[in-house]
This record gives C-alpha cells, sequence and structure tokens, in this order.
C-alpha cells in the first residue's frame, strides 16, 4: 500500500488557519472525517489525544503526526495540513511544525499506522522534500511530490538487497531468557521489515535457541547483531561484521542498530580459540563492571534450571511428608513420596554451584575453563564457602586459564592439541584446587557463617528492613543489574538454607506488572486503549514472576512507573518478612504457591503490595485529556 492510496484531495488543506495544538488535531480530524475514513470523530479524537499524552508526536524540524488507532477508524487513512507560520506542538526540538499528517488506523489492523508513520517519517526527514510540500501550490501537486518521492525512495531498495539470503541477521539473549530476549527481537524485527530490510533473528531464550542461524545465513549476511546480556557462541561469526550491544539497545535502539549494520562500517569480527568474549568490536566500549556482570548471568542462566527443578521439587518432599517431632532433622525424607522427591531435588539442586562456577568460567576463558570452574564450584560447596565462594571460584578458573593459555602459547607448534586435553586442565584443576582448599574456602566460609546466622538471628524488625531493600531492588530496573543482583542475593541465600530472603524477592518482583495491571483495569482513564489491552497480559507476566512484563510502560512514563512499583515492591518484600514466609524455589510465581510457607500471608503481602502500587500510580497519573 502506497502514501497515496491512503490520502485523498478532500484530506489535505495547504493554508490552514489554525493557532495551537488543540485546533491541529481538531482540523485534521475534520479533514479525517471529510475523507470518509471515521465512523466516529469525536471518539476517534479522544484516541488521538490519549497518544498526545504518553508521548508528543511533534517529531522536530517543523513536523507533526498525530495518529491514534482507533474503533471510530472505518478504513485506514491519511489527512495532511500545512501552517506556514507554524504553530507550538510540544515537538521534540522545541520548534513551531508547519507540515502535519494525521494517520488513522483501525483497531483491527496490525500495525499499520505504525507502518505508515515509519514510511512518512522517512521521506519527510529530507529537508529539501518537506520544504517542496509546505510551499506546493495545489493539493494535486502536494500528491504528485509524495507519490514521486515514495516510488524513488522505496523502489530503489531491493537493487541493493542481496537476492539470496539475508541482509542483517540478530542474536538475541538475556540472563534469564524469558522476556527481554523476545522483546529485543520483535522490536528488531518490526524495524527491520518498516526499513526494508530482509532480516532474520535467533532468540536464545530459556527453551534454547529458536530460529537458529545457519551457515548460510551467516555467509551470505552483511553484518550481524549481537543484543545480549550474556555471551552466545561467536566462533560462527569469524570473518563477519559483528555488533554488540545490550539486550535493552535491542528493544530500544533497534532502528539505531540496524542504520548502523547496513552503513559499511562495522570492523570484522575475528575469533579467537581464547574468549568467546574478547577479541571483537563492539558498537559500545564495555567496562569492567559490564564485563564482570556478563560473565556472572552466563553461569546464573545456566544455573537457574538446576535451582528451579531442584528448589521445587525439595519444597515438594516437604509439603507431601509427616512432621516426626522425635526426629526433626528427617523432615522431607520420612515417608517414600518425599524421599524420591529429596532425592531427586537434592541432585539436581547439588550441581547449583558448581554449574555456576564452570559457566562463569567459561564466559571468561571458554570450554577450558569449564572443567576447572565445575571443579572449584564443587569444592566451595563441600569446604562451606557455599554460593559466595562458587562465585569466586568461576573468576578465579576463567582467569587462572586464560593465564595458563598465555603462558603456553610459545610451546612449539606441534603441542597445541595437548593443551586443552592435558596442559589447561591438569593444571587449571590443580591451581584451582590449592587457591579454593587454602585461599578462597577458610575466609569465605566464615564469612558465610556468619551472614547465614546473622539473618537467622535477626529481630523482626531487622528483618523487615531486609524485605524492604531487597523487594525494592526487584522494580528499580526490573530485569536489568539491581533486580539481578537482589535475586542472585536471594538464590545465594536459599543455597545456604536460609528461605525468608528469597521470598521477599519473588513477592517484590511479582508486584511491577500485578500493579499496573489492576491500574490499567480500575484506573483505565489514565492510559490509552493500547495500554489498557496490554495490562491484562500484565496479570499472566506478574503472577508467573516475569517482573519484565512492567518494562514497557515503565520505559514510556519512567518517572510515575517505577516510584510507585519501588514502593509496592517494597512493601510486599517487607510483608513477606513479617509474616515469616519462606521460600525453597527460586521462580515460579503462584504455581509454587502450594511449597511456601505460610502460603495465605504470602498472597496478602503480594496483593498488598500491588495494590500500594497501584494507588501510588494512580496517584501519580492523571486522567487522560479527552
Amino acid at each position: 500500500m502506497r502514501i497515496t492510496d491512503l490520502l485523498k484531495l478532500n484530506s489535505i488543506s495547504l493554508d490552514a488557519k489554525v493557532s495551537d495544538k488543540k485546533g491541529a488535531i481538531d482540523t485534521l480530524a475534520d479533514l479525517m472525517e471529510k475523507g470518509g475514513n471515521l465512523s466516529d470523530k469525536e471518539t476517534y479524537k479522544k484516541a488521538v489525544f490519549a497518544r498526545e499524552e504518553s508521548g508528543t508526536t511533534g517529531l522536530g524540524d517543523g513536523i507533526a503526526t498525530p495518529h491514534a488507532k482507533s474503533s471510530a477508524v472505518k478504513e485506514a487513512g491519511l489527512a495532511a495540513m500545512v501552517i506556514k507560520d507554524g504553530i507550538e506542538f510540544d515537538s521534540l526540538d522545541g520548534q513551531p511544525a508547519r507540515l502535519f499528517f494525521m494517520i488513522a488506523a483501525p483497531d483491527t489492523a496490525a500495525d499499520l499506522h505504525v507502518e505508515v508513520l515509519s514510511r512518512l517519517a522517512t521521506l519527510i526527514m529530507d529537508p529539501e522534500f518537506k520544504e517542496a510540500l509546505i510551499l506546493a501550490k495545489s493539493k494535486e501537486e502536494f500528491l504528485k511530490l509524495i507519490d514521486t518521492k515514495e516510488a524513488g525512495k522505496f523502489n530503489a531498495k531491493p537493487e541493493t538487497t542481496p537476492t539470496d539470503g539475508y541482509r542483517v541477521l540478530a542474536v538475541t539473549a538475556c540472563p534469564t531468557g524469558i522476556a527481554h530476549t523476545f522483546m529485543a527481537a520483535e522490536s528488531l524485527e518490526q524495524h527491520a521489515k518498516q526499513m526494508g530490510i530482509p532480516f532474520k533473528v535467533e532468540t536464545n531464550g530459556s527453551g534454547g535457541a529458536k530460529n537458529t542461524l545457519t551457515a548460510k545465513d551467516i555467509k551470505n549476511a552483511e553484518c550481524i547483531i549481537i543484543a545480549a546480556d550474556k555471551n552466545v557462541e561467536m566462533a560462527r561469526f569469524n570473518g563477519k561484521p559483528v555488533i554488540q550491544t545490550k539486550v535493552s539497545n535491542g528493544i530500544n535502539k533497534a532502528e539505531e542498530l540496524l542504520n548502523k549494520a547496513i552503513s559499511g562500517t562495522v570492523p570484522i569480527y575475528n575469533h579467537t580459540a581464547n574468549t568467546d568474549s574478547a577479541s571483537f568490536d563492539s558498537d559500545e566500549s564495555e567496562s569492567v563492571g559490564r564485563q564482570i556482570y556478563k560473565h556472572l548471568m552466563n553461569g546464573v542462566s545456566h544455573m537457574l534450571p538446576f535451582v528451579i527443578g531442584g528448589g521445587i521439587l525439595i519444597a515438594l518432599a516437604f509439603l507431601f511428608d509427616v512432621f516426626d517431632p522425635a526426629n526433626p532433622s528427617k523432615f522431607g525424607s520420612n515417608t517414600p513420596l518425599a524421599a524420591f522427591f529429596m532425592g531427586v531435588g537434592g541432585a539436581s539442586f547439588g550441581f547449583m554451584l558448581p554449574v555456576l562456577a564452570g559457566f562463569i568460567a567459561m564466559s571468561i576463558a571458554d570450554r577450558p575453563g569449564l572443567a576447572v570452574g565445575f571443579v572449584g564450584g564443587a569444592l566451595a560447596n563441600s569446604g562451606g564457602s557455599g554460593f559466595l565462594g562458587a562465585l569466586l571460584a568461576g573468576f578465579a578458573a576463567g582467569y587462572i586459564v586464560l593465564g595458563l593459555k598465555k603462558i603456553s602459547s610459545g610451546l612449539p607448534q606441534t603441542l597445541e592439541g595437548i593443551k586443552p586435553v592435558l596442559i589447561y586442565p591438569l593444571l587449571g584443576v590443580f591451581f584451582m584446587g590449592v587457591l579454593i582448599t587454602f585461599i578462597i574456602n577458610p575466609p569465605v566460609a566464615g564469612i558465610n557463617t556468619w551472614m547465614m546466622d546473622t539473618l537467622k538471628n535477626m529481630d523482626p524488625s531487622s528483618r523487615i528492613l531486609l524485605g524492604v531493600i531487597f523487594g525494592g531492588m526487584m522494580a528499580v530496573d526490573m530485569g536489568g543489574p539491581v533486580n539481578k543482583a537482589a535475586y542472585v542475593i536471594g538464590t545465594g541465600a536459599l543455597a545456604n538454607g536460609e528461605f525468608g530472603v528469597m521470598a521477599s524477592v519473588m513477592a517484590g518482583g511479582m508486584v511491577p506488572p500485578l500493579a499496573i495491571a489492576l491500574c490499567t483495569t480500575f484506573f483505565g482513564n489514565r492510559f490509552t486503549e493500547s495500554d489498557r489491552k496490554s495490562g491484562i497480559t500484565n496479570y499472566i507476566m506478574g503472577l508467573s514472576f516475569i517482573t519484565e512484563g512492567a518494562i514497557p510502560f515503565a520505559a514510556a512514563d519512567p518517572l510515575r512507573v517505577i516510584p510507585s512499583c519501588i514502593i509496592g515492591s517494597a512493601t510486599a518484600g517487607a510483608l513477606s518478612m513479617a509474616f515469616g514466609c519462606t521460600l525453597r524455589a527460586p521462580h515460579g510465581g503462584i504455581f509454587v504457591v502450594p511449597t511456601i510457607g505460610n502460603p495465605l500471608m504470602y498472597l496478602a503481602a503480594i496483593a498488598i503490595g500491588s495494590v500500594v502500587g497501584m494507588i501510588l500510580l494512580a496517584i501519580l497519573k492523571k486522567p487522560l485529556t479527552k
């Protein structure tokens, strides 16, 4: 569909007399109605004003594109208006708007208004073309200018597109592989479609890699975008231009990344045997903190399935057991069914620390680091240093192997084959054993014991404060580093037999999507029609402990949404501690409630925190302009 198919002569005004933003929208809606696109002009205008409340459509440089998707639209259409002297339209650059395009799309049209808006924006960002439209002498000339420009701009694209394969590839991945991975993939895919770029994206989610890039895909591609917060398999991209960035940039900066990918200026990636995370060019300089975060998240993402599966089975063992006062230490293994769950769950849980340390080490030093890290994690587990010791062992193992690689780089080429099967594992495991046994375990085991004793012996008010902190942290960045820090601390406490912190962490993480969902339901006049529809899915996200469901709302209105969610999450975390709730499984949301200690009050804590967040958000967000 072309732009001129949607824009009719009677929906164009080349010398409108309008003095303000409201008048501009009123006039454009009148033009839209003249084109026969609306069944209810007033309802459509309400949708346009609601869209302006969520963010101005004044693009800057004298251009504005008010638009809305509404049930009051009979068929998709455009209206255009020129105000030669310009008016104030809350434009992003603060300058008056002179050229206006209004877009109307039925609510049944899948993102049609976004596609048309993207194409329009591409055309009118050309300063000469924009001025030509403003100076057009007739409506016919106005339409002809658009038609000629569109044909020249978009019909030329296929000539520069390879006839076989995809022009740009991408890989998206986040630590938990639940939300960010797929949100980034969707954003990149939609922007590539709008830009006319043949595109394919591989998602490294919780269920494994989907839509995997083939060797042929990679060979034919101009560039590969890696939008990931954990390491992905990079050897396959050797010799190709590669952009590496955060997964959040795949969501929020998709167009910028795609433009860079097709610019022809992206450096070639050269894979080395030393590491998958070094010796490549990135679109941004990685700080030491970011590198540490990525290595840690690589370990955590591989550890989670063992912790979740094992933790839930262990919790079921307690649920189905009979308590024997004469032998309380055997609780969880008294009945055959409970003993079965305890045995299988314990086996899974026992891999937690070796897997954590092993995959941190592998992230740093590639495959040779895996075995050394596994041994370090196992020794941390048996030596009493627990989760903290395994973290240190993982990083130490990675850098031990990197050191061995550097030292052995001067050996004869004939010995190259025995390095990964003899030198790295033998010397790496030896040095890891010495380090963990004599340097890491003694002090860390003491610190670990002190921390757990302190947590268990805290008075109620202090534990409530911990609940406030950890619950609130889960809502600060909703899946980002602060959120993950709280989650890692919760799983660490869980591994050491302290179950209250994990309960507060999950309660805090469930609140943001639930608070937003409740607010869109009971205070719907604060949200657009599209937001209200999205709010329904947040009930599912919140109940499933997927905090990331709140991200689109937080990104659109951070100053109101984030504080409301933090206070709601902190409330839930505090109440969870106050009610003495415990959680032995580090994930699962309402699906693991039967295994939670004091489950009814735990649900009450989450409900109260969600209502607090809803009320605060409703107070901070004002009703949309009608």
